[in-house]
């Protein structure tokens, strides 16, 4: 078996290694900052799921870990809703926590906001959020507080991101080409 066959005119942009080493980089910022909190870290499936297991082979210190699955029905044509459903809220307490919310991309900024507003009603005491890509989207919702990589608004796939739930498992990151807005 191959790799997988990308769509036609798929660019990388970023090499499995030049990924690794952004997120080397952002984990030790990242430890620097949550060394004593004994942070939740909070991974939004199922695409910080590469993100997040990265990190946490990084991390030397204690945390724990909780997830949330939320939904925003997009595709390659865009986003049908700005509605964005909690299909598996967190298992566990954040109330007065420290949480690192962990996304693999950040572009209108829609999940990521609907994430930060869950975890402020559950009563986290800080929510730190940390993204593998920022995209540069004009007007987005929401910023995250720390970003491995840089990318246009373009769509993007591998290393947790998709099209149709296809190419998440790419060590690489793959543009295919201009990103729909709703």
């Amino acid at each position: 078996m191959g790799s997988p066959q990308l769509p036609s005119g798929a660019v990388c942009l970023y090499t499995a290694q030049t990924v690794d080493s952004a997120v080397d980089r952002l984990a030790v910022r990242l430890a620097v900052r949550l060394w004593d909190a004994h942070p939740v870290v909070v991974c939004l499936m199922n695409g910080a799921l590469p993100f997040t297991a990265d990190l946490l082979r990084r991390f030397y210190f204690d945390v724990e870990l909780d997830h949330m699955t939320m939904r925003r029905y997009c595709g390659r044509r865009g986003c049908r809703s700005a509605v964005v459903d909690v299909e598996r809220p967190l298992r566990r307490s954040v109330a007065g926590r420290t949480v690192l919310l962990v996304d693999d991309v950040l572009d209108e900024g829609v999940t990521l906001k609907a994430a930060q507003q869950a975890l402020a009603e559950a009563g986290a005491g800080a929510v730190l959020t940390a993204v593998l890509v920022r995209k540069a989207v004009p007007g987005a919702v929401a910023e995250a507080d720390y970003a491995a990589l840089e990318a246009p608004d373009e769509f993007l796939v591998g290393r947790g991101m998709d099209m149709g739930g296809a190419f998440r498992q790419l060590s690489a990151i793959y543009s295919l080409g201009a990103a729909p807005r709703s």
